[in-house]
């Protein structure tokens, strides 16, 4: 198993624990980390259900649906500063970065 793998399932089993010692169903559990999809995600709500104790489901589903916000938010985000940078090199070197094979010639 790699690292990845090991570290999400790690997360996961965490998650499980901290919603099963506060009463809540496994499949309440499965669906939060399925909606999570990433261990730092997977690990904030652990904290969450470990510091705050929720009492009911909704308010869990609540916290998961405002990390999944944040998880959302930071990824556009990120995406939006990848393509302005792509953007930015088209505007500074044009499209074509490779000018010197165009004057290859073999004699």
């Amino acid at each position: 198993m790699d690292d990845y793998k090991r570290i999400w399932a790690y997360s996961k089993d965490n998650l499980m624990t901290a919603m099963r010692s506060l009463g809540f169903p496994d499949e309440l559990g499965e669906a939060v980390a399925k909606n999570l999809g990433s261990p730092k995600a997977m690990d904030r709500m652990t904290s969450y259900l470990r510091n705050v104790r929720p009492s009911t489901p909704e308010l869990v589903v609540d916290e998961m649906l405002a990390i999944k916000s944040v998880v959302d938010t930071w990824k556009a985000r990120k995406e939006s500063l990848a393509a302005n940078a792509a953007y930015n090199d088209v505007l500074n070197y044009g499209f074509d970065t490779d000018d010197d094979d165009d004057y290859d010639i073999d004699i």
